[in-house]
């Protein structure tokens, strides 16, 4: 918040007071929101365990991680990654090998 007061070459105090009275909700509750926001696209989109979630969002504990994504949303992150899981699955990830055409050729296989 300090970096952002600078940028808009305003005291820390002044800028969290303008922030709050323009968008209803202060910086530290909008970050936290974003955050949140962005471990619920993780825990749907991606097949992350939730301690990876809780350190890609930036949090440093998983516990305290985990309580607010329960206050924020509702529900746990790992239940709420098994219920939105059930309504949209993600398909399993496939391995595909690079293997060279002159490989191929040399065993007597056809490249695509």
């Amino acid at each position: 918040m300090a970096d952002a007061a600078r940028e808009a070459f305003l005291s820390p105090y002044h800028y969290h007071r303008l922030f709050a009275h323009t968008f209803g909700e202060t910086p530290h509750e909008f970050i936290t929101k974003l955050r949140i926001d962005r471990a619920k696209r993780l825990l749907a989109c991606e097949q992350l365990p939730v301690t990876d979630v809780c350190f890609a969002v930036g949090y440093e504990s998983l516990g305290s991680f985990s309580t607010l994504f329960r206050t924020m949303v509702g529900y746990s992150p790992s239940a709420y990654q098994r219920a939105i899981r059930r309504i949209f699955p993600v398909p399993e990830l496939r391995i595909f090998r690079f293997i060279p055409n002159c490989y191929l050729v040399k065993r007597g296989i056809r490249p695509f």
